[in-house]
């Protein structure tokens, strides 16, 4: 530990997942003492990686978006070494699979996209049309719409009852982790326009490498692992083994159920849960890191990791994701792999499940009217910053940390 960081901290951060460590970062560029407290022995929160027998296992299926502001500016993507999805999916509707992608990225697909193939010309216009506005106007612009649900939004644009049931809420239930799409437009306009202007990806060590490379440009001795914290109190935060750290300042930045233990006046929204299974088969079951969604909505989606990035698994070995909503509850995981046998057209009865996770408090449920950022200010040194705070994404957890560091930093120019 530095010298420096042996003197009492001007900030307690709580919890080292993308907001806390983002608050922490910029904390510490401007010259404050931080003390970084994580309760389990990695950073990340949400956002980890387990190495299990020869498989990389993220803790939940997630992608990494490379167009979010925040991420170009903390991180090196090339050090990353990310490997990227199919512009598109491959959606499986009561008509049969059918392939979807992005014509400007992927040309030989283009066809599908004729009128009649897939869309109607009146889907194709209004998608068309609505794909521009969010592509081209800035991200300020959804702040400024008047608010309501994903599907009222889509509705709204033109886009017909069949097109939203066998492609849309298919795909974008995978993204908000609920299948009613009542999600917040201004959320879903966001989404929409970080996935055209940017390209989904997957780092070669696995999701856990992007908090890890977060955590390394931390001064020493900032971060302190297996730090769980059980209270915070006037002066600072109680540990659970019965220790103090004293600081005048705290930002909770914990997943939304911590946050409100810690902080018994806080309102937080509530949260998605999801269950992520791997199977371990022989043979890949489709040769391409093509996103496969089915409209039935047995699951949500399912890929093969092995193809995104060869690393997840040993070699001669195929990884599938696969993720339903809510809980691994009896019996959940043979219907997976029955629907699992439908989606690749083949026999799964040889795959082998190699874990099942499930996230409780994956997103938060973001209802209309949601704002898009709050002020992280409780009261006087205390303050709350995470995806719950923001936007359930990585974009929104780092964008909340920073906040709540520039909140910080501001309050304390001012103390005397």
């Amino acid at each position: 530990m530095s010298p420096r960081h042996r003197q009492a901290p001007d900030a307690v951060v709580v919890g080292g997942g993308l907001a806390g460590l983002a608050c922490a970062l910029d904390l510490c560029s401007v010259g404050r003492r931080v003390a970084l407290l994580e309760a389990s022995d990695g950073v990340g929160g949400r956002m980890r990686t387990d190495r299990r027998e020869g498989f990389l296992l993220d803790r939940g299926f997630q992608v990494f978006n490379t167009s979010y502001p925040q991420v170009r500016r903390r991180l090196d993507l090339r050090g990353l070494r990310l490997r990227p999805f199919t512009a598109g999916v491959i959606a499986h509707t009561p008509k049969g699979p059918v392939r979807l992608a992005d014509p400007t990225r992927e040309p030989g697909v283009a066809g599908a996209l004729l009128p009649g193939r897939v869309f109607s010309a009146r889907d194709l216009a209004a998608l068309g049309a609505l794909t521009a506005r969010d592509a081209i106007l800035p991200a300020s612009a959804a702040r400024r719409r008047r608010d309501g649900s994903t599907s009222a939004a889509l509705t709204r644009a033109g886009v017909s009852d069949a097109a939203i049931a066998d492609f849309l809420r298919p795909f974008l239930s995978g993204v908000f982790l609920e299948d009613r799409l009542e999600t917040s437009a201004r959320f879903f306009h966001l989404v929409w326009r970080s996935m055209v202007r940017g390209s989904l990806c997957l780092p070669e060590e696995g999701i856990g490498a992007v908090p890890a490379r977060l955590a390394e440009g931390l001064p020493e001795g900032v971060l302190r692992l297996d730090t769980p914290v059980a209270e915070v109190t006037d002066a600072g935060v109680l540990l659970e083994d019965g220790s103090e750290v004293a600081a005048k300042t705290v930002v909770v930045a914990t997943n939304a159920a911590t946050a409100a233990r810690l902080l018994p006046h806080l309102t937080v929204p509530d949260t998605r849960t999801v269950t992520t299974y791997y199977h371990a088969t022989a043979r890949t079951p489709l040769a391409e890191p093509t996103l496969v969604v089915d409209s039935a909505g047995t699951v949500l989606n399912t890929c093969v990791l092995s193809e995104v990035a060869p690393t997840y698994a040993p070699a001669g070995t195929g990884l599938v994701s696969t993720s339903v909503l809510g809980s691994d509850l009896p019996g959940r995981s043979q219907v997976v792999l029955g629907r699992l046998a439908e989606l690749y057209g083949t026999d799964t009865s040889d795959w082998q499940q190699v874990a099942a996770y499930t996230v409780e408090g994956a997103l938060p449920a973001m209802l209309p009217p949601w704002p898009l950022s709050r002020t992280t200010r409780l009261g006087r040194g205390r303050y709350v910053c995470g995806d719950h705070q923001a936007t359930g994404s990585v974009q929104g957890a780092l964008a909340s940390g920073a906040r709540a560091a520039r909140e910080v930093c501001a309050d304390l120019e001012r103390q005397p």
